[in-house]
């Protein structure tokens, strides 16, 4: 099949033209972000492979029907950027990659735990201006510390299982309990009793419709006071200036993100010669509680290699008229 792959870098180009060598597809690699402005570049192409931060609207779809696609493959497990209601209309099916590897996006989850908890990135700028003293640096044991996961699918799981490792505490809210959980020891309990128990708070649903804004003020209100929250699921499961406001009314303790719900325009791109525009993130970088990365935390040798072997796998199972197992459902 012919594909154009947007929101391509080096490192996609270099995976997916790796697991290409035998399915034999034609893959048009673009920079560009696929939104209302580049939907026409995907003219004469069969199918768009997309990203995260890539916008299937009702309007792209319109003009990707048009041009004749019939197929999206999204190398990346979530699938909210599609209007997926408008694709079952026009016929273009979606596919995506489910599971890369929880195993990086856990492993990156707890890191940004430690490094906040031990005031890692404070501790390392001190030593290079020759500053060895501790002061500010006071950190807590992880073991015995209560952690709260909000959803246990693969990632939320092995977080568990690493967080079993320190000793921790460990509660869960999800809808559907994960039995491998519950051999852990992990404790199922509503969303306001974990909120109200955990030390430290961890992401990692889906980002639905019941699930926006997960994280808001009255949820922040329930946590206790100083609490930890890392989220590296989704954006927009998090309240951005609710969370803001818990940082300077002290309520909250830490943060950690490798999202953010406005990350369309930050993420992925080299913006060191620019002014920051966005008031809401720039406010977030004048907290020394904060701990942010971008969109990293999938960013292994192995995830990239997942990803690219099941994007295309899908393209050839859609090309062979069957089913890859990878299907969304509009």
């Amino acid at each position: 099949m012919n594909v154009v792959v947007f929101s391509s870098k080096p490192y996609d180009e270099k995976y997916l033209s790796a697991a290409n060598a035998q399915a034999g597809h034609k893959l048009h690699f673009l920079e560009a972000r696929l939104d209302e402005s580049t939907c026409t570049l995907a003219a004469q192409h069969a199918a768009v492979c997309a990203f995260v931060n890539d916008r299937l609207t009702t309007h792209v779809l319109h003009v990707l029907k048009t041009f004749g696609v019939r197929l999206i493959a999204l190398r990346c497990a979530g699938f909210n950027n599609v209007d997926l209601k408008t694709a079952k209309e026009y016929g273009i099916a979606v596919v995506r990659v489910p599971a890369y590897s929880p195993h990086a996006v856990a492993e990156h989850t707890v890191s940004l735990m430690l490094a906040l908890n031990r005031k890692t990135v404070r501790a390392s700028h001190r030593i290079r201006e020759g500053n060895f003293a501790l002061d500010g640096l006071l950190g807590f044991d992880m073991h015995g510390r209560t952690a709260g996961i909000v959803g246990t699918g693969k990632i939320g799981a092995v977080v568990a299982e690493i967080l079993k490792g320190f000793g921790c505490r460990l509660l869960a809210f999800d809808m559907f309990r994960n039995p491998a959980c519950e051999a852990l020891g992990v404790k199922y309990v509503e969303l306001p009793e974990l909120l109200a128990q955990s030390d430290i708070v961890t992401l990692h649903c889906p980002l639905l419709p019941e699930t926006y804004h997960l994280i808001n003020g009255f949820a922040v209100a329930q946590m206790k006071d100083g609490a930890m929250l890392i989220n590296t699921s989704r954006g927009a499961l998090v309240d951005t200036p609710a969370v803001i406001q818990g940082l300077k009314d002290g309520k909250l303790g830490y943060l950690g993100l490798d999202v953010y719900e406005e990350e369309g325009e930050l993420f992925f791109e080299d913006k060191s010669g620019q002014l920051l525009q966005d008031d809401v993130f720039a406010r977030l970088l004048t907290f020394s509680n904060v701990l942010i990365t971008g969109h990293q935390a999938f960013f292994t040798e192995e995830a990239l290699r997942n990803i690219a072997e099941t994007t295309l796998g899908n393209i050839t199972a859609f090309e062979q008229c069957r089913a890859s197992g990878n299907e969304v459902k509009g």
